[in-house]
């Protein structure tokens, strides 16, 4: 069941999962906010710049698609179709109609899939929270409501002339009376503690007319949770931060699913990002299943999977090219989601495209190769068309630009042979530590990459992407559905 999707989730939702098949559904859609998320990567060059790559724009247009998308679903009928014609009279055709008009055809999806006993948690913020009510409510019935649950959170902030934002809102529907759900309780402060203390002592010496816990765990777990959760937002410094934009801190995400599902249920999550919502279900012995749009998102995952569950997790990953032809097909369509998915095939990350301002570098991979510390880099250029020797040589011409210790060309296309004289023709790189030495200038097909050809490097402490933490059981046990940590 574990398995990650590529592509629209519409889409994949309509074509891959089942109807009743899933017990909870977490989804953080982008909001309409007039942002481009960018993912942050630190510089290892001793620069401490940072440097990003737009991953989406999270801002939808009135345009054709989306008239057409209305249409699709007002001539449909029924509540839905009710909501969205007066959204329409309201609204207008404007950036937040179009939002709307994006989120109806997906939220219906999502109520086919999910069960009977399921449960489903919208997060979003307050800017387009309440259209986004009544639209689950045309959805999944103002019966099943559950809750509006507010996440508070604290932040460096300036001076507005409007009191500041710290909040989120989460929408908690369920698909049915019949919900799965399991109390939480608010841990005990030290005050409430002392005094229970108190009460049982005066209680053994019969003290009459104090009220008693009914039983131990009453005593222990404290009041039943709120429906305004304080949880901190994930520290710049903390080691569970990965970098990703939209990133949720896991605490969050572990008290929805104990909250909704059992050991062993299935959780979606259609704008699964960098996917907290993937380890967290990981962690707690759920299964699960992860969409995004983007092959960014597909390889941070892959990381984040690989460095917190090492080998102990298995999973499948869907709508990746998995031969040439579907490479070729990819690069047709989308050249910078090809480019970004041939370099997480090497475990290189992109770096920000600008149309003619990408100075000859579509990635780069650092690593260590001795005990000193120092990070050496790695050039990729990435080709899906025609290559030729005048490529190898603007490769070199990079190296020495960049002070890069070694260049990959990938390449759709198979090298020619006076490519292969000129890239055999560079320097060696020693790695000096290891007494050994690595072409400078390497030539690597996507399909050498897809029959599992490496390139050719030092054994190396990758420094590329932000390592997630390794999991425990241990880990687990500990977890606590409280962070107190401020940033």
């Amino acid at each position: 069941m574990n398995t990650l999707y590529y592509g629209d989730n519409l889409d994949i939702l309509k074509r891959y999962i089942k109807d009743e098949s899933v017990d909870l559904v977490y989804l953080d859609p982008p909001f309409n906010s007039n942002q481009d998320y960018n993912v942050l990567f630190q510089e290892k060059n001793g620069s401490g710049a940072t440097a990003q790559i737009k991953a989406f724009e999270d801002t939808w247009h009135w345009d054709h698609t989306a008239a057409l998308a209305f249409k699709e679903t007002v001539e449909k009928g029924g509540e839905l179709s009710l909501v969205m014609q007066a959204f329409r009279t309201f609204l207008g055709e404007n950036d937040m109609m179009a939002y709307l008009t994006m989120m109806a055809p997906r939220l219906v999806e999502l109520h086919r899939v999910l069960k009977e006993t399921g449960s489903i948690y919208l997060h979003c913020d307050p800017t387009a929270s309440h259209y986004l009510k009544m639209l689950m409510d045309a959805v999944f019935s103002v019966n099943n409501f559950r809750n509006e649950i507010i996440w508070c959170y604290r932040k460096w902030s300036v001076a507005q002339p409007q009191f500041v934002k710290n909040h989120d809102v989460i929408l908690f529907y369920s698909k049915s009376k019949q919900n799965i759900f399991h109390t939480q309780y608010m841990p005990l402060s030290k005050g409430t503690l002392k005094r229970w203390k108190g009460m049982k002592q005066k209680a053994i010496i019969g003290d009459d007319g104090i009220r008693r816990a009914s039983n131990e765990s009453e005593e222990s777990e404290g009041s039943p949770m709120y429906d305004w959760w304080e949880i901190s937002i994930i520290n710049p410094a903390a080691r569970e931060r990965l970098g990703y934009p939209t990133q949720k801190p896991e605490a969050l995400l572990e008290r929805i699913v104990k909250a909704s599902t059992e050991e062993d249920d299935v959780i979606l999550d259609p704008f699964c990002g960098c996917g907290t919502t993937i380890s967290v279900a990981q962690k707690l012995n759920r299964q699960w299943i992860g969409i995004d749009i983007t092959h960014l998102a597909i390889t941070l995952m892959k990381h984040r999977l690989r460095d917190s569950f090492e080998k102990n997790i298995e999973y499948k990953v869907i709508g990746e090219p998995a031969d040439l032809s579907g490479a070729q097909e990819l690069a047709q369509s989308d050249p910078y989601q090809f480019q970004w998915w041939a370099l997480g095939l090497v475990g290189a990350r992109p770096v920000e495209q600008k149309k003619g301002a990408d100075k000859g570098i579509d990635g780069r991979l650092f690593f260590h190769d001795d005990e000193s510390g120092k990070t050496k880099q790695m050039i990729f250029s990435v080709k899906a068309g025609q290559v030729h020797s005048s490529h190898i040589r603007d490769l070199n011409g990079v190296l020495e630009r960049e002070k890069a210790v070694m260049g990959v060309l990938i390449s759709m296309e198979e090298p020619t042979r006076n490519m292969v004289k000129e890239a055999s023709a560079s320097d060696l790189y020693e790695a000096e530590a290891l007494g050994k030495k690595f072409p400078k200038i390497q030539i690597i097909t996507v399909g050498e990459l897809l029959q599992g050809k490496k390139i050719e490097m030092p054994y190396h402490a990758p420094a590329t992407f932000k390592k997630a933490e390794k999991f425990t059981k241990k880990d687990s046990e500990q977890s606590s559905l409280f962070d107190k940590d401020e940033e």
